[in-house]
Order: C-alpha cells, then sequence, then structure tokens
C-alpha cells in the first residue's frame, strides 16, 4: 500500500508472474505476522496498485472469521471517497488468497516522518491536521469510526498532503487481535480497540466509543508532531492505560514556548477525558484549526501592510533603472555646479 522507495522488480524474482485477481505481484513492499503489502499492477486499467494479503495459517480454527475482519477494512474504506483517505480499488477471496487492492501511496507514514527526527512547526501540523480531521468528518458522516488514528495510519505524499489509511479495525467491535509482541502498533485486548499511545480514555477503560473517539486519537497525534513527544509514555501498558484514562497531560504551549497557545488549546480540548468536553466532531475541530490558519494569514498580511505603510501610502522602493538615471542626473548636476563656479572665477566682473 505505502512506500517511499518502490522496490527493484528484480528483487522479487517470480513475483511479477504471480496473481491475485486480475492482478499482477511485482515485488513485496513489506511484511508482517497479519499478512504482507505488495506493489502490483492491473492490467485492465493499467495502473500501479497496492496490494495487501491475509496471511494463511494452516489449521487456524478461525480462519474464515479473520477473512471477514480483513475484509472489513475494505468495506468501511471502499464506501468513502475523499482526497484525504486512501482508495480502495477491490477486496476478494481468490484461490485461497484474501487481498485487498488500493491506492499505491509514494511518500512516508508520519510515524516513519517523525522517528526520522522531522520537525514540524506550527502552520505545517496545522495544514496537516486540518486536512485529516476533514477526512475523518466525511468518514463519520457516512458512518465509519476510524478508531486507531495514529501516525502509522496517516500517509504524508510528497506533497505534504495527508491520506488516512488501514481502516482495520473500523466498525469492527469485536476482532481478533494478533500482534501480541507489538504493542506499539496493535491491539492488546479482546476489550480494547486502539493503538495504546493513541487510545481515547474510553477506549484504555473499554467501554463503548463514539466519533469522538477519533477526534480524541487525532489530538494525541497533532500534540506529537509539535512536541516531538506521545502525550503518554510507559512501557508497561497497564500503567500507560491508566496515565490515559486520568492523567491530563502538560499542554504543548508549555512543553515547547514557542507553539502558539490557540493551536495548544485546540490539543488540549481534542483530547479531554470526557467526550462531552472535546469538540463535538471531527468537523469542529476543523473549524477551528480552520480559524487558527486565517487568523495567522490576516496577521502575515497585517504585518506585510504595515511594513508597506512605513514606506508611505505612494511611496514606492524605485526600480534598478529609475535609480540608476537618478544617479546619473545627479552627477551632472553636481559637474554643473563645479563649472559654474570655476566659469565665475575666471571671468572677470
Amino acid at each position: 500500500m505505502l512506500n517511499t522507495t518502490p522496490p527493484n522488480p528484480s528483487t522479487s524474482p517470480g513475483l511479477s508472474k504471480r496473481r491475485v485477481g486480475r492482478f499482477y505481484l511485482t515485488s513485496e513492499l513489506g511484511k508482517g505476522s497479519n499478512g504482507a503489502v505488495f506493489l502490483g499492477h492491473d492490467p485492465v486499467i493499467d495502473r500501479d496498485v497496492a496490494i495487501k494479503t491475509l496471511a494463511t495459517t494452516p489449521g487456524l480454527a478461525d480462519k474464515k472469521q479473520r477473512e471477514q475482519q480483513f475484509i472489513n477494512e475494505a468495506r468501511a474504506a471502499g464506501r468513502l471517497s475523499h482526497p484525504n483517505i486512501v482508495t480502495i480499488y477491490d477486496a476478494s477471496s481468490e484461490g485461497g488468497t484474501t487481498f485487498i487492492a488500493m491506492e499505491f501511496l509514494q511518500g512516508q507514514d508520519l510515524r516513519e516522518a517523525l522517528a526520522a527526527g522531522k520537525r514540524f512547526d506550527s502552520i505545517e501540523t496545522a495544514n496537516i491536521i486540518i486536512k485529516v480531521a476533514s477526512a475523518l468528518a466525511y468518514a463519520h458522516e457516512n458512518g465509519v469510526i476510524h478508531r486507531d488514528i495514529k501516525p502509522a495510519n496517516i500517509f504524508i505524499l510528497p506533497s505534504n498532503q495527508p491520506k488516512v489509511v488501514d481502516f482495520g479495525i473500523a466498525r469492527a467491535p469485536n476482532r481478533i487481535l494478533s500482534d501480541q509482541a507489538n504493542p506499539e502498533h496493535t491491539l492488546f485486548n479482546n476489550n480494547i480497540l486502539g493503538t495504546p499511545n493513541y487510545m481515547s480514555p474510553e477506549q484504555a477503560m473499554g467501554q463503548q466509543v463514539d466519533a469522538t473517539t477519533d477526534v480524541y486519537s487525532l489530538g494525541a497525534v497533532m500534540y506529537e508532531m509539535l512536541t516531538q513527544q506521545k502525550p503518554f509514555q510507559g512501557q508497561n501498558i497497564d500503567k500507560l492505560l491508566q496515565q490515559i484514562a486520568h492523567k491530563t497531560p502538560k499542554p504543548p504551549a508549555e512543553v515547547i514556548s514557542t507553539i502558539p497557545a490557540t493551536l495548544s488549546n485546540i490539543v488540549m480540548k481534542a483530547m479531554q477525558k470526557n467526550p462531552a468536553d472535546r469538540y463535538g466532531s471531527a468537523a469542529e475541530m476543523e473549524q477551528a484549526l480552520e480559524k487558527f490558519l486565517e487568523r495567522d494569514k490576516r496577521l502575515k498580511r497585517k504585518r506585510g501592510g504595515a511594513t508597506a505603510s512605513a514606506r508611505g501610502p505612494q511611496e514606492q522602493v524605485p526600480e534598478r533603472s529609475t535609480l540608476f538615471w537618478l544617479s546619473c542626473a545627479a552627477v551632472a548636476a553636481a559637474l554643473l555646479a563645479v563649472a559654474a563656479n570655476f566659469w565665475l572665477k575666471v571671468i572677470p566682473h
């Protein structure tokens, strides 16, 4: 599905001959315990696609259930059409392989960017988060709650445009958890859905969730983008869950003094413990960010106008050609003055 640089197909001998559905697999992009992601090609549309396959474990009793839960991702995201949500093209189980074909994205996910030391300033952060909020608002309007918003599920294109990916646990209240060994990137309790560091308090306590759980998680992502640290940290999952459920993180503006107070307040409102105290929807958070960005633009225009007015309403900075001729005129005037003074001294009165 995602990759910074497409791998060389030659590194995956024989793959180009393998097919899933109508798609040809050309190279492997990544692999995990749940399956693998391949770079593929759609011969009908003649375009590259990402193919996500489900790992098959012989003798696994819940194979059908896992397949159904896997396809759930395609159903959740496939009904959505938004510029900041990954596009799903197809999903099926054929020839013993369950797969999802989706938009192939080039760039890197936000987790990779942060891990590589990428620093996002306040305006960059607001511009990215506002688009994710727009995508979530659209998903919520269409009855889809993502439930696992985190940096790894926000892909950043080279144009700095974000794409929300991996709707694997969207609207799937009984999803089986399989990556127990890696709590940073997985779910870890049959009654809890979400990624520990970014999950909402209600998720942490195994309670019913609504669309505001995505608002909280987006606030947690925004917190990390601004401060370069997670709002809550800890190796012990139980202690981490307790922090999320009961502790209030230090506001971003107190972590880094240069973070605008308005933006810090947006983060803290999104991350309120009580869902009723957060933004009522992702759309409301989007509007708050829009007001922040508009205010920033007005201040910049005002500062630019103040600089111009300091030169006077009609005063313009002379162009180079104007300066040249003005200089010539000044030199000529000076020479005439010297000549006149000379002749006044030479000619007898």
